[in-house]
């Protein structure tokens, strides 16, 4: 039994069985507000007039709502996806300074060097060292001289050849400097772009269901969850639950156990914990809890991490939904996960069959 500051507990026995019986657990609705934007008012009075609907009928209103949340899940993705380029690239960018700091160093040490050197052959009167050398007539410090004669051109040569390197190493990052910068404006504009499209679809979500009367929206919700009772009963008619494991390694229980701790928590856009939760965010940070690092972004989650077949999934496997990957769920065995479904709700045990499902993936996978 998990109870919150409100005194609310969560029994997640109950809940999963509730789930397998019923196919989705009802959540508490909260008032939802886009970053940067006021909370809903009360709409007017609506109901059978459609007043509140604009002419709408509930279904239409559900399937625009339920549209604009996707939507907004799916650029949620696209922002955290450019906002993660945009810090590997701030790093890289960062790194290449460092190198350029430590290359004209080397560079400044070299010149010193050839001016050295320059300095010498001018005090022995610009004669270069092997016209001195067959000038000399002692036979002894002739064949001394033919040593250091070598030893110096060799040390020339070294000198000019590590100066060339450098300077070629200066050039290269300045070049991928450029070609860094160019790429971190992308990533900021492609940020930027996506966060804008994702405060426009949460507004105008907002703002359809800010209209409807308490009885419509009570009535929207019950649609909401017809809908979704029905994709899990259709799922579970398949027998998936014959054919589900039940076992979860030592890693997924624990990955689980941190998601069930996440219950009753708010949904928020972009968010990783510890009050408030994306879907990506919570199955991110509950995995990392279980020490296993995974992608932030659930098409990252579905692109980069093991898939395993539906039929063999276990708890602690991850669910990825939708054709665009745009959602992300945790598998808790018998027919339930755990999500963070959109805003205005929270962190709740689902049906695993509620949404269409695109596959499984497996992080703690061999």
């Amino acid at each position: 039994m998990r109870r919150d500051g409100r005194g609310r507990g969560v029994s997640v026995a109950a809940a999963t069985a509730l789930v397998c019986a019923l196919g989705l657990s009802a959540v508490p609705e909260t008032a939802y507000a886009a970053p940067g934007e006021p909370g809903p008012a009360p709409g007017p009075g609506g109901g059978a007039d459609g007043g509140a609907t604009g002419g709408q009928s509930l279904e239409e209103v559900h399937q625009e709502v339920d549209g604009l949340y996707r939507k907004a899940e799916s650029a949620t993705d696209a922002y955290n996806l450019a906002r993660e380029k945009q810090a590997r690239q701030e790093k890289a960018i960062l790194k290449i300074a460092r190198a350029v700091v430590k290359a004209q160093k080397e560079m400044a040490g070299l010149r010193k060097r050839a001016g050295a050197m320059a300095r010498a052959q001018y005090r022995g009167g610009g004669m270069p060292a092997e016209a001195r050398l067959f000038l000399n007539g002692d036979p002894g410090e002739f064949l001394d001289g033919v040593t250091l004669a070598r030893k110096g051109e060799k040390a020339t040569h070294g000198l000019i050849g590590r100066l060339e390197r450098t300077q070629v190493a200066l050039d290269r990052y300045a070049d991928s400097a450029s070609l860094e910068w160019e790429r971190l404006d992308r990533s900021r504009a492609k940020k930027a772009a996506a966060k804008k499209e994702i405060l426009r679809k949460l507004a105008r979500a907002q703002r359809l269901e800010s209209r409807l009367a308490k009885d419509e929206r009570e009535r929207l919700r019950q649609l909401e969850e017809d809908k979704a009772r029905g994709a899990q009963a259709k799922w579970l008619d398949t027998g998936i639950l014959r054919e589900l494991g039940s076992g979860a390694t030592a890693m997924g229980g624990r990955a689980v156990d941190f998601a069930r701790a996440q219950l009753g928590k708010n949904y928020v856009w972009g968010a990783v914990g510890p009050d408030t939760y994306d879907c990506s965010g919570l199955t991110q940070r509950a995995w990392s809890a279980a020490g296993r690092a995974i992608p932030r972004t659930s098409q990252e989650q579905w692109r980069l991490l093991p898939k395993v077949s539906t039929k063999a999934m276990r708890p602690g496997d991850l669910i990825i939904y939708f054709r665009d990957a745009s959602h992300v769920g945790m598998y808790v065995g018998s027919g339930a996960m755990i999500h963070a479904p959109r805003p205005g709700r929270q962190v709740t045990v689902a049906g695993a069959g509620s949404m269409p499902i695109l596959g499984v993936v497996r992080p703690d996978a061999r």
